[in-house]
């Protein structure tokens, strides 16, 4: 997936090809490694069974929403699983072996961001009832175009960058370690990933994450044991780090020569690769995004019983962001500690031998640290921690994408489908995802050691900005109308793109040659450029809102941070399957472009927006032979035969959708780890500043 955890330059080398293992390294898995692969799929998949079995996927909050009954472990989990991809290992390791350990800052900007969202975000999302982002903002802001520009913004970003870096990764490790056909390879993840994310759904994707990250976390601190063992622990490590200087190099450049500042987050403010106010500013803009507003990780966190369990997550993502950095960055410094010559080699020549890339060899940290550090059995559990970090970030992805298509694109366009046809376009969107990413291979493959994947990293980093702008005035700012976030987008979208172009147009020199790019390019940080483009977008839409008309009631109140506990107003039906159609249509009929279901006496008090597609799943009553009956039940799509009841169970009250209380202990209990969490990352930031 593209991780905000790491930036463009660096992943220039985030794209490893495939490196030829050389052959006196222990690089084939034996049996034993094997059996503990197979063992890992089992679990898996009976997880994902399993979890079909406990939940209700025939209809659309059941299967988008997992029924909105997660509880704070499962969804922390599914938090961490989702954001650490395949690409995290390869390319945090990666850069750790390259420049120090500065892309580390990413990750705890993480844990802020991930509790902004739980005490911040998520108690405006719940208490607007919404299933998707997209749909949030076409509460907030009415009108469609905003609604479909930002869906078709997130697809765009979800198949261009995030699937096709994981499958790159994924694969690339499967390939060093399996020797298997890259296609074969990737076929194979893919239709197991499928199975369980087109059947069961989001409650599936959220109980195979809990275990993956298990898994990840089992398998990347006994990597860190051992090759911490290797080098000789962490002061050897400290001086040995300064040292690692490849024996062939290019004379008079700084090619491979470890940076002086590998050990500090805030580096120089004009000259390094991470200035310090663009890390603290610059950094949190695109983050937030990520973690506040991306439909990845809030569906995530909206899928939780409540405001309460939603923020438990949230905390126990926070602290498990800590991990990165000892398991994953700290093994890929130690690597280049261990294989010198080979991790940071300087000479392009001897780069292009060694791993197939001219630019560098930093990528191959990790891996080289499994192959030859891991005694057999471990090495196939490491694959199992790499397939497990593929497998969660590609079905989030999937179950994210597919959501976004159904209920903003679909439904944008067909207003009166039933819940039954919805349930179907969710579950065939998958399939085609899944044949996209197939399709991506040869692409990414052409790319190899090429520069292409740097620029699709990039897209991101250069159009998050503006979306997290919207969000933020959307949330926080009453005044904020369409036209304002409509145009505000387009403006920082228009300008992320010229520097977009630039940056492709002109790209950053090696470290042996001259540097002549245009002064915009050379001198103005990607930090830096984040935060202008985030004052550019919001200057536009406080220009825009201010000249235009305000916002009608219905579209501020319980979508804004101070109208969050407006009142609502219950809305009693009783579904029979006769009256279902007509009570949907009655509701439909009452419902303006903006989805708001106005109160039958016109009264003052604002109600919930009110989702039209409670009932409508059992709309085709018919018998049907054994073999549908099997494949319903294994795509959890109900459908009642002749003569049973006809009362199908009402939607749960409105109120409970949309509640925002919370027990007085438990709040106390989440507010204090709040602070607790607050203060580690405060400490760590602060130690390695």
């Amino acid at each position: 997936m593209w991780f905000p955890d790491l930036p463009p330059w660096q992943q220039v080398s985030s794209m490893p090809p495939s490196p030829s293992p050389s052959p006196e390294a222990k690089n084939t898995l034996v049996t034993v490694d094997i059996v503990v692969l197979v063992i890992y799929f089992l679990l898996v998949l009976a997880v994902g069974f399993w979890s079909m079995w406990r939940t209700k996927r025939s209809t659309v909050d059941g299967y988008f929403l997992a029924g909105k009954s997660m509880t704070w472990w499962p969804v922390g989990a599914s938090l961490f699983a989702s954001n650490i991809g395949s690409g995290h290992f390869i390319g945090l390791a990666g850069s750790g072996a390259a420049a120090g350990i500065g892309a580390i800052a990413y990750e705890w900007n993480g844990m802020l961001m991930v509790l902004l969202l739980g005490w911040v975000f998520l108690p405006i999302y719940i208490a607007s009832g919404v299933t998707t982002m997209p749909e949030y903002l076409q509460r907030r802001f009415g009108g469609r175009r905003t609604q479909i520009f930002i869906a078709i913004l997130s697809l765009f970003i979800y198949i261009f960058t995030k699937i096709s870096v994981d499958m790159y990764a994924g694969a690339l490790f499967i390939q060093l370690a399996l020797q298997w056909n890259i296609y074969l390879a990737v076929v194979l993840l893919l239709s197991v990933t499928a199975l369980y994310t087109v059947a069961g759904g989001l409650a599936a994707v959220i109980y195979t994450d809990a275990v993956q990250t298990v898994i990840m976390l089992a398998g990347a601190l006994t990597l860190m044991g051992f090759s911490f063992v290797e080098v000789g622990g962490w002061n050897a490590l400290l001086e040995g780090y300064p040292n690692a200087i490849p024996t062939v190099r290019v004379p008079n450049s700084t090619c491979g020569i470890p940076r002086d500042d590998a050990f500090h987050i805030f580096r120089d403010p004009v000259n390094s690769d991470l200035p310090w106010p663009g890390v603290i500013i610059g950094m949190s803009i695109p983050s937030m995004w990520y973690w506040c507003s991306d439909q990845v990780i809030v569906q995530r966190s909206l899928a939780a019983k409540n405001l309460t369990h939603a923020k438990g997550g949230s905390l126990l993502a926070a602290y498990l962001k800590i991990l990165p950095f000892f398991a994953i960055m700290l093994p890929g410094m130690i690597s280049r500690i261990l294989y010198t010559d080979d991790v940071a080699c300087a000479d392009p020549e001897l780069c292009k031998q060694i791993c197939g890339n001219a630019v560098g060899c930093s990528d191959t940290a990790y891996a080289r640290l499994v192959m030859e550090l891991l005694p057999a059995g471990l090495r196939g559990l490491m694959m199992a921690v790499m397939i497990a970090a593929l497998m969660s970030s590609l079905t989030s992805i999937f179950n994210s994408a597919s959501t976004i298509f159904t209920m903003d694109l679909w439904k944008s366009f067909r207003s009166s489908a039933t819940e039954w046809e919805l349930m179907v376009v969710g579950r065939v969107f998958v399939l085609v995802l899944v044949v996209v990413s197939v399709l991506w291979i040869p692409v990414v493959q052409a790319s190899q050691g090429g520069q292409l994947f740097i620029y699709i990293q990039s897209i991101s980093t250069y159009l998050q900005p503006p979306v997290s702008i919207i969000f933020l005035m959307g949330c926080f700012w009453r005044r904020t109308n369409e036209k304002g976030a409509f145009w505000g987008l387009a403006v920082g979208l228009l300008v992320g793109c010229i520097r977009m172009l630039l940056d492709f147009i002109y790209p950053v020199p090696l470290c042996y040659e001259e540097d002549d790019r245009p002064g915009v390019v050379k001198y103005v940080h990607y930090l830096y450029f984040s935060i202008l483009l985030s004052f550019i977008t919001m200057v536009v839409v406080v220009v825009v809102s201010l000249a235009t008309e305000e916002p009608k009631p219905e579209q501020i109140s319980r979508l804004t941070w101070f109208t969050r506990f407006d009142p609502v107003e219950p809305q009693e039906q009783v579904f029979t399957v006769e009256g279902s159609r007509k009570t949907s249509d009655a509701v439909t009929s009452q419902t303006d472009e903006l989805g708001v279901t106005e109160d039958h006496e016109g009264s003052d008090r604002k109600t919930c927006h009110h989702r039209k597609d409670s009932a409508s799943s059992v709309s085709s009553v018919q018998s049907q032979s054994k073999l549908m009956s099997a494949l319903y039940w294994l795509c959890g799509m109900e459908r009642k035969k002749d003569g049973e009841n006809n009362l199908v169970t009402p939607p749960a009250p409105e109120q409970a959708i949309c509640s925002l209380k919370e027990k007085p202990r438990l709040r106390i209990i989440v507010n204090v780890n709040l602070i607790i969490c607050l203060s580690v990352t405060a400490f760590i930031i602060g130690f390695w500043a």
